[in-house]
């Protein structure tokens, strides 16, 4: 049965058509490596490097340029590591730990013609172990129980709202509606109309007739400019009066005459 390593696809990550491989001497100390210790000048070995990816694991291939044998392999589960350690003289230099099928271990040195293509190397292993790293993490934060308290908006037992609706309505005077003209005011308490105004108290529009100073015009309107509606007075002389009088008088016994003369 595969494991779980087997079953995934394998990506390639990177490809570079040349490399050079060299033998280094065994470390004598924690110093750094130094790339002018190895015979730069005679590599041991030259061909093309393949760097993949099958699951978290990344892995330098050293295959031949032709035919596609592979040289050595080295698996890589962490970057910067052990696996992979850069020279401290050098960025075009890499020290590399190769495995074969039997697990045995050793380190070589590989390097680069130009600075292009181990920028490119160097580039290529961090971008992915640092999809590693955030594919660890969504892990652990999907599985990890989410202790933040939830907000609860619904409605605890017996709660009510109170929603107002629409705009408050403005108290508004009411205004009396006439109809378009000059109204009358109701007339006074007691039914009892006031007393005619003399002659002297009447509106100043009035225009007296020729011919003495007991004629005048017999209906004069009072307007009250200061009030919208006035009631219509009537102005009458003493003269006046006393004349149409005598005119009623006259007229009614002359109707009574003519009725007593065809009574007979």
């Amino acid at each position: 049965m595969a494991s779980e390593g087997q079953s995934e696809y394998e990506s390639v990550l990177c490809v570079k058509p040349e490399v050079n491989v060299y033998r280094i001497p065994p470390r004598a100390s924690n110093r750094a490596v130094r790339a002018a210790d190895w015979k730069l000048d005679a590599p041991d070995w030259q061909g093309r490097m393949r760097v993949t990816a099958r699951g978290k694991v990344a892995y330098v291939k050293l295959e031949d340029k032709i035919s596609g044998e592979l040289f050595a392999q080295a698996p890589i589960d962490e970057y910067p590591g052990i696996a992979v350690e850069t020279v401290s003289d050098s960025s075009r230099y890499f020290v590399l730990r190769i495995q074969d099928e039997n697990g045995r271990s050793a380190f070589i040195g590989v390097g680069f013609g130009d600075r292009g293509d181990a920028f490119d190397f160097n580039v290529a292993l961090q971008d992915h172990f640092k999809w590693v790293k955030q594919d660890i993490e969504l892990k652990k934060q999907a599985q990890a129980p989410d202790t933040t308290p939830k907000l609860d908006l619904g409605f605890k037992e017996g709660q009510t709202i109170t929603l107002n609706i629409g705009q408050s309505k403005k108290k508004e005077r009411s205004r009396p509606q006439s109809s378009g003209g000059l109204g009358l005011l109701p007339p006074p308490p007691g039914g009892k109309l006031p007393p005619p105004p003399s002659s002297r108290a009447t509106n100043h529009n009035t225009q007296p007739a020729t011919g003495g100073s007991e004629t005048g015009t017999f209906i004069t309107p009072c307007i009250v400019q200061s009030k919208p509606n006035c009631l219509s007075m009537l102005h009458v002389t003493k003269s006046q009066y006393e004349r149409n009088r005598f005119f009623i008088s006259f007229a009614l016994f002359t109707q009574c005459f003519i009725i007593f003369i065809l009574i007979i």
